[in-house]
């Protein structure tokens, strides 16, 4: 198994560098797909109430000879469970999918600002992280003045947000904020426009330079930055290939080249913080 690196929230809350994205991994195939990821060194799993899959990624965490004291199982409490009462059932609900004793890491999937019930669903969290049936507590998307406000107004501070990051949106402002206030960043769709991406001339000559593959290259430049990627992989061949590049060290450079790709257009669709209303 590889050498997986872990990065440090400003609690002592520690991730390791790459871990499963679930997204559309459901069902039997999808818990197998988990329990084989596990086995084979994974030790981050990030799901969410909405990708439906919850009850799944359980039984794959159930499956897995991976000790579940190592295991990191991740979801998120959707937009329209925002209310301080829905929140707390939500939370509750997700824990019994999931199948566990305890949540090891639960965030907010959106801050949908324009209903504005955010800092309910923050302090749900809080709550639940107090009642013992969450062990840390985090957000996904929020912007720099969503993060102060939840702060500001419940005194606690969040160890991860979950944005969209890759190379066409590397977010350099936004990840020297998270580093600034020792949250950890963690990437959603790492790969970006991963089809795109791949031909990409920099993206290979990193890659060739390293005997790597272009997708190795992208995860080793997110793993450079610091941030947390999780990858969607349901095959075993390609789960140990992303893992793999945990090992992979890119120089200064290398980083720069590929961070250049940084484009005005690159969020993939039309979900700024500011305006994105999660249902």
């Amino acid at each position: 198994m590889p050498t997986v690196p872990t990065f440090t929230a400003h609690n002592g809350f520690a991730l390791p560098a790459i871990g499963l994205g679930t997204y559309a991994l459901n069902g039997d195939e999808g818990a197998a797909a988990v329990a084989g990821a596990l086995d084979a060194g994974y030790r981050l799993v990030d799901s969410a109430f909405n990708y439906e899959n919850e009850g799944s990624v359980g039984l794959g965490v159930a499956a897995s000879e991976a000790p579940r004291e190592e295991i990191i199982v991740t979801t998120k409490l959707p937009g329209r469970h925002h209310p301080t009462a829905k929140a707390r059932t939500s939370i509750e609900e997700s824990r019994s999918r999931l199948g566990l004793d305890i949540t090891d890491l639960h965030l907010i999937h959106w801050p949908n600002p324009t209903q504005d019930e955010y800092v309910q669903a923050w302090a749900a969290l809080v709550d639940a992280q107090e009642r013992g049936i969450v062990r840390q507590i985090g957000v996904s998307n929020f912007l720099p003045e969503h993060l102060e406000r939840i702060e500001r107004e419940t005194g606690v501070r969040p160890v991860v947000n979950q944005i969209e990051l890759h190379p066409y949106f590397p977010q350099e402002e936004q990840l020297a904020y998270h580093r600034e206030h020792g949250i950890l960043t963690e990437a959603w769709s790492p790969l970006g426009r991963a089809r795109e991406l791949v031909d990409e001339g920099v993206v290979a000559e990193v890659a060739a330079a390293h005997g790597i593959t272009p997708v190795q290259a992208v995860l080793a430049w997110h793993v450079a930055r610091e941030t947390v990627s999780i990858p969607k992989a349901s095959s075993l061949e390609h789960q140990v290939s992303n893992l793999a590049a945990a090992e992979i060290v890119l120089d200064d450079a290398e980083v720069a080249a590929i961070t250049a790709l940084g484009r005005a257009d690159g969020r993939l669709f039309d979900a700024d913080p500011r305006t994105h209303e999660e249902s």
